[in-house]
């Protein structure tokens, strides 16, 4: 990438609780493209940081997702996460094409009729901790727990093979050069589990995901075996990644800041758009996720990308941007309900997205309803934070009611 201007070397390895990462703040207050350098990847990248600038760029077809494959692209795990064929990395129209057929197992009728098996699974697992008595980890009782035990349920995967699931993912989201091989064998090992759950469920459909997807069609379209194994990998991974770190998060929240547990027990019709403020301002991830790359030569924002430059965006620091959200770093619960990026944007927004939030209300409403008392068992420092993985989390989650 030819420039004046040396690339700012970024690590984006910040694990401070919920604060903002400082290096976002510093490359924000750079502008935006600014050059940067990742720890994995033979190349530099231009990252985005303003609201408008990152819908620009996740909106372009001249910045393609596609177009990375076969590179060794800028990153923050030593193993790329996602598969050649997953949606995440697929250009319209293909990808305007599966996200289409998939997005017939997500709307809001589909996750209205999925959130009494969500209830179920949130009261069994509340009813577990109830009984157990203070003080209780949240983390292993309800946020770890629930949503690998809510997308396996919902993507049909038998129970006997929840624990092996969980293992994969973790092994996949694990960073650090010593865990590349790892790493490669769990994405293999789970396409190669979703390929024969797929073949099963098409001669013998269920009620579960996976047989929603196979039986979509657009006209005489549908998905084929191996887009099915694809996104169902998709999903898993999203599915217990960004729950249970949400879940976890949103609760230390709550009861670090109690006037927001308050509100929320006295205007349960505002959850919602309370949970949705939380959303916008967690740093749920860190850094950046997966990159374009630009197909010719183009301008964004006053700087000249070429192609095969790879461009960045940071949904982090787009939800923090004092020209879209007065006050970004406040969590404003009569803030105007305006989108924001923690799903994504454009064509790579989440599908399941009424579905992660239907998870979201249930846990958090359920949990506020049944233990009105509930408190940190412990000082909100003495609180252990996940270092290893490129998520921002609790590693556990003391509490007492």
């Amino acid at each position: 990438m030819p420039s004046d201007k040396e690339p700012l070397t970024c690590p984006f390895d910040f694990s401070d609780a919920l604060e903002f990462d400082p290096a976002l703040t510093e490359l924000m207050e750079h502008g935006s493209p600014v050059r940067i350098r990742l720890p994995y990847g033979d190349s530099d990248a231009w990252l985005v940081t303003g609201f408008e600038a990152v819908k620009k760029v996740t909106t372009d077809q001249r910045l393609s997702r596609a177009g990375i494959i076969h590179h060794d692209y800028p990153r923050l795990t030593p193993e790329p996460i996602v598969s050649p064929e997953s949606v995440n990395v697929m250009d319209p129209p293909h990808s305007s094409r599966v996200r289409k057929l998939a997005s017939q197992a997500f709307t809001q009728q589909q996750a209205d009729n999925m959130r009494h098996r969500i209830v179920r699974l949130t009261d069994r697992l509340l009813d577990g901790m109830e009984k157990q008595g203070p003080p209780a980890d949240l983390v292993e009782h309800l946020s770890d727990t629930l949503p690998q035990h809510t997308v396996m349920d919902l993507l049909g995967v038998p129970s006997k093979d929840w624990p092996r699931m969980q293992e994969y993912v973790r092994r996949l989201l694990v960073v650090g050069a010593g865990n590349k091989a790892a790493a490669a064998g769990a994405k293999s090992d789970l396409i190669a589990y979703f390929a024969e759950l797929v073949e099963e469920r098409r001669s013998s459909p269920g009620e579960d995901i996976i047989s929603l997807m196979a039986e979509a069609r657009d006209g005489d379209d549908c998905l084929s075996d191996r887009e099915l194994a694809v996104v169902a990998l998709t999903l898993a991974l999203s599915g217990q990644d960004t729950a249970t770190c949400q879940i976890s998060n949103i609760v230390y929240l709550l009861l670090t800041r109690p006037e927001l547990a308050e509100h929320l027990r006295s205007r349960t019709d505002d959850l919602t758009d309370v949970l949705s403020e939380m959303l916008r301002h967690i740093p749920f991830r860190k850094g950046v996720g997966i990159p374009r790359i630009a197909l010719e030569d183009l301008e964004l924002d006053g700087a000249q990308i070429r192609a095969g430059d790879f461009v960045h965006v940071s949904y982090l620091a787009a939800n923090r941007d004092p020209e879209h959200y007065p006050d970004p770093h406040t969590i404003d619960v009569n803030r105007p309900n305006r989108p924001h990026m923690t799903f994504g944007w454009g064509g790579h927004r989440c599908v399941a997205v009424p579905l992660a939030m239907a998870e979201l209300e249930v846990a958090i409403g359920r949990l506020l309803d049944r233990f009105p008392e509930l408190r940190l068992a412990v000082k909100p420092e003495e609180i252990r934070w996940d270092t290893e993985t490129i998520r921002r989390f609790p590693l556990e989650l003391p509490v007492a009611w």
